[in-house]
């Protein structure tokens, strides 16, 4: 297995605190790196700005692209006949729109891996505590795999 980066161990640090109970020495000691480390990692990362934005569901997510979609479609419209073409900033804007939320409809992201693992060790801990240690190890290994 191959070293993670210093901005992969960044993002996974974050996912933990996303969707782990995980304390912050926690994550350092999964991480490999100190509790001061993780403490700035957090602030300049916003942990807590994006720990509040998945408040939102997947599907308003979308919702609130698609509508960016429409007002710049709307602000193409408004223009006179001959000039209702997308300038090369507002074409940029929706393909990259786009892709967001084809990303959001068709992509696992890490957080529902994680999300999903964190259920089966909730479901785990009351039917075998060891094998839950065992278990907890082994994906923090699968995760650090897959950045």
């Amino acid at each position: 297995m191959t070293k993670m980066t210093s901005e992969q161990m960044r993002r996974w640090a974050l996912s933990m605190y996303l969707n782990e109970s995980r304390t912050q020495a926690e994550i350092a000691e999964a991480c490999g790196v100190s509790r001061q480390t993780i403490i700035r990692w957090a602030k300049a990362d916003h942990w807590d700005e994006h720990k509040a934005s998945l408040t939102m569901t997947r599907e308003e997510q979308i919702k609130n692209l698609q509508r960016q979609i429409v007002e710049i479609n709307n602000t193409i419209l408004d223009r006179e006949q001959g000039q209702r073409f997308a300038t090369p900033k507002e074409a940029d804007t929706i393909a990259k729109l786009t892709t967001a939320i084809n990303k959001l409809e068709t992509e696992l992201g890490i957080h529902e891996v994680v999300s999903t693992a964190q259920r089966f060790i909730a479901w785990l801990r009351p039917v075998d505590l060891e094998l839950t240690k065992t278990f907890t190890r082994l994906f923090d290994k699968f995760i650090k795999s897959l950045m």
